[in-house]
């Protein structure tokens, strides 16, 4: 009998997820003549009565499809299964009414897509209905456990250098610093390795305890040494150093990036500029490395449910495809190492991390 195997997104979007569809839906047709059966808005679209699903059919999935940002099936990184929001304000355990609308599809296996969040719903929901579940890591943060690499961090990567690339010259013909602001949401992936890429002064994580008197002292080095512009990297969840409030620079509701530039024109005397890149970093055409990823792990996704096995997650691991079981990704998230290759870089190349002047 032919196998009907389900896929879905789930959590924040990033580049590369298309690809991981179409690679699921070519092993599976190609190599084992199954039928790979798409959900809509990810756990959203199990509510739906009918499911919003549909048949993935191979001659539609073309290369063009793995240049695409985004997912066409949809995500959502809302509506808890076991506290789900309702209208009046209450929330409500729905999980019975999606495991019901997996069980309308008739599947055989489901494929997750999501971050190290969406993996642990996705495995207590599926828990009771013994239906197989395969994990596949994305998100731009690379913070999942137990991977080296998730779908979405390369292109991600490739942005945020991008944008430090066309910074660079602007605050140099203003001399100006030039703050930029990156996602990652409790790790500092993004800022390490696109600050050492773009050439920044200071990259500033949550990984590294950094003071802004270290910052403001590094950057007045600088400027003795004859340079008039700097680069400053800041991930998003890298805090606000421990400085006391400064009602008179602190604008209310902002995020580190904007707090730093203007604690960092007040401190050292120059212009300083703020750009958040934001969901910039996510809606992008995937790189070659997300791509690549991508269909590595949606292939080996594949081959782990043909092989019979579940409660799963795919990884990149030493340059190749492996498989854990999920228990050792959920509630393990992987922070950048704040002794670790990247950090001797960055230290090496005389970046500082805020620590240090």
């Amino acid at each position: 009998m032919t196998k009907r195997i389900g896929i879905l997104t789930s959590g924040g979007d990033c580049a590369g997820l298309n690809a991981v569809i179409r690679a699921v839906a070519l092993r599976g047709h190609h190599g084992y003549g199954w039928t790979t059966i798409g959900i809509g808005r990810g756990t959203l679209g199990l509510l739906a009565r009918p499911v919003e699903a549909v048949t993935l059919e191979p001659a539609r999935l073309d290369s063009a499809l793995a240049r695409q940002g985004g997912t066409f099936l949809g995500s959502t990184n809302r509506g808890d299964p076991f506290a789900f929001p309702m209208p009046d304000g209450s929330l409500k355990d729905r999980s019975g009414e999606m495991v019901e609308g997996l069980r309308q599809l008739r599947l055989d296996g489901l494929i997750g897509v999501g971050g190290d969040g969406s993996l642990a719903i996705l495995r207590r929901l599926l828990a009771p209905s013994g239906l197989p579940l395969i994990g596949i890591p994305k998100t731009i943060d690379n913070d999942v456990g137990q991977t080296e690499r998730a779908v979405g961090y390369s292109t991600a990567v490739a942005i945020a250098t991008e944008a430090l690339d066309r910074l660079q010259p602007t605050g140099a013909s203003h001399e100006r610093v030039m703050v930029l602001e990156v996602m990652g949401r409790d790790a500092g992936h993004i800022a390490i390795a696109a600050g050492i890429a773009g050439g920044a002064d200071v990259v500033l994580i949550p990984e590294v305890h950094w003071r802004l008197d270290r910052v403001v002292s590094h950057i007045a080095g600088l400027r003795a040494g004859g340079r008039t512009s700097a680069l400053v990297v800041v991930a998003e969840a890298a805090g606000q150093s421990d400085e006391a409030a400064d009602a008179a620079v602190d604008a209310p509701g902002h995020g580190v990036g904007e707090w730093l530039a203007q604690r960092l024109a007040k401190a050292t005397g120059a212009e300083a500029r703020a750009t958040v890149l934001g969901h910039v970093q996510r809606g992008a055409m995937p790189t070659a490395e997300d791509r690549l990823l991508a269909s590595a792990l949606g292939v080996r996704a594949v081959d782990v449910l043909a092989g019979g096995k579940g409660d799963r997650m795919v990884a990149w691991w030493n340059r190749q495809v492996i498989d854990v079981p999920l228990e050792k990704v959920v509630g393990r998230s992987r922070t950048v190492d704040p002794d670790g290759t990247l950090i001797r870089t960055a230290r090496a190349l005389g970046i500082c991390l805020g620590d240090a002047a």
